[in-house]
């Protein structure tokens, strides 16, 4: 059966988008403010950029309702003159990451001869906005590394004179997100499923559809397409915000701006 993308499809596309959009707006807030701070530094150090990072940070962290559970700034190696790796990441009272508890900066381990050092710059958050120069959404993925827990991480590169010093960006948890989104999806009455830009499921009024999991419908990695498009450059085509029908009837609708997209079925 063909489904019709009325309007409440549409309305639902929208809202979703409106969840997120004001998260991607604070980060872009966060990294025009970093970059002008670390222009404005002699010679870029942790110990004067630090503060800055936390402060930035911490408010958004805290704030009642907030969807975000950890954000900061991960430089790029060799960049500050006194950590050559490093992570100014915060986490907030809703992370139950480690054993802490309350606003607090990750404990991670800069020492490249530790055991227990992690090159980050191979990991998706990174790999990807380094070699685009754009915004992206990785995820929903186990963060082994900030939350260890399934999340959604946006990262947004930071750059000085023209070149990348560092990434910012903030940790979703997609519990938080399907609290949010469920009920919103459940609201047109047919079986809606989230997706990112690969096709992997944020989240599913089908209880058989499981976070993380690739959605396999038939067209949907093509009709996907103009939303990786979408981060892998400023000069995405048009068809990033147009609605497709898949051969099976159902109807794939780009969420605003950010690179999700609702799966809406008959």
């Amino acid at each position: 059966m063909t489904v019709t993308v009325d309007v409440s499809a549409l309305r639902i596309a929208e809202r979703i988008a409106s969840t997120i959009d004001p998260v991607f707006a604070m980060i872009d807030d966060w990294r025009a403010r970093l970059e002008a701070g670390l222009a404005a530094l002699p010679e870029p150090s942790a110990a004067a950029f630090d503060p800055v990072v936390a402060e930035l940070v911490g408010d958004a962290l805290e704030r009642p309702g907030s969807l975000i559970t950890g954000a900061g700034f991960v430089a790029a190696p060799g960049y500050l003159a006194d950590a050559p790796w490093h992570l100014e990441w915060w986490l907030s009272g809703a992370n139950t990451f480690g054993t802490g508890a309350g606003l607090r900066r990750l404990d991670a381990v800069s020492d490249p001869d530790s055991e227990q050092f992690r090159d980050y710059t191979g990991l998706e958050w990174w790999r990807v906005p380094a070699r685009t120069g754009t915004r992206h959404l990785t995820g929903p993925y186990v963060d082994y590394l900030c939350t260890d827990d399934y999340t959604v991480t946006i990262t947004v590169p930071v750059e000085v004179d023209g070149a990348m010093v560092g990434l910012v960006g903030t940790d979703l948890y997609v519990a938080s997100l399907e609290r949010e989104l469920l009920p919103v999806l459940r609201e047109s009455g047919h079986p809606c499923t989230l997706v990112n830009a690969s096709g992997r499921i944020v989240t599913s009024t089908d209880a058989r559809r499981a976070t993380g999991a690739l959605l396999r419908l038939d067209g949907l990695v093509d009709a996907l397409a103009p939303l990786r498009e979408r981060e892998g450059g400023p000069h995405a085509s048009a068809a990033a915000s147009s609605s497709t029908t898949l051969p099976g009837g159902a109807v794939v609708v780009p969420c605003g701006d950010t690179s999700l997209a609702l799966v809406f079925e008959g």
